[in-house]
């Protein structure tokens, strides 16, 4: 299981990836089609054409940090971008820590349903008496 702080996202490329690739090469992957910075500290993952392995880029402050899982049966269920799930540049997708969890063990992401959760308004202008005199053309 890892356990490490991610102080920002962790993003998946959608895309397979040349896993022979190493550091600097994920690295530019980031750049140029997630538009990310791969020094941020944000997790990013890739994953190979079979769908059988993924690797996981993470800048930790002084160096790049590499996992690798490889599955010996099956293959990684990889999420499609969709409505409910935000999308990061031309070709990554965002995930909370417990679904990346999920896809390292195994789970379908796409047929996992999410309960309601509260979810806080969007900010818009507060309207008072003075904005609805306004609105309405009354003069005082």
């Amino acid at each position: 299981m890892l356990n490490w702080p991610v102080p920002g996202g962790i993003y998946l490329f959608t895309r397979p990836a040349d896993l022979r690739r190493s550091f600097d090469g994920l690295a530019q992957l980031v750049r140029e089609f997630l538009g990310a910075d791969p020094l941020s500290g944000q997790l990013f993952v890739f994953r190979n054409q079979r769908g059988d392995r993924l690797k996981l880029l993470y800048w930790d402050g002084d160096g790049y940090a590499i996992w690798y899982k490889r599955l010996e049966e099956g293959r990684f269920a990889i999420p499609a971008a969709d409505a409910s799930r935000p999308t990061v540049g031309a070709h990554g997708v965002s995930l909370r820590p417990a679904e990346l969890a999920m896809l390292l063990d195994g789970l379908d992401l796409s047929h996992l349903k999410r309960s309601r959760r509260y979810q806080r308004p969007t900010s818009r202008p507060a309207e008072g008496p003075l904005t609805d005199a306004a609105a309405s053309g009354a003069v005082a």
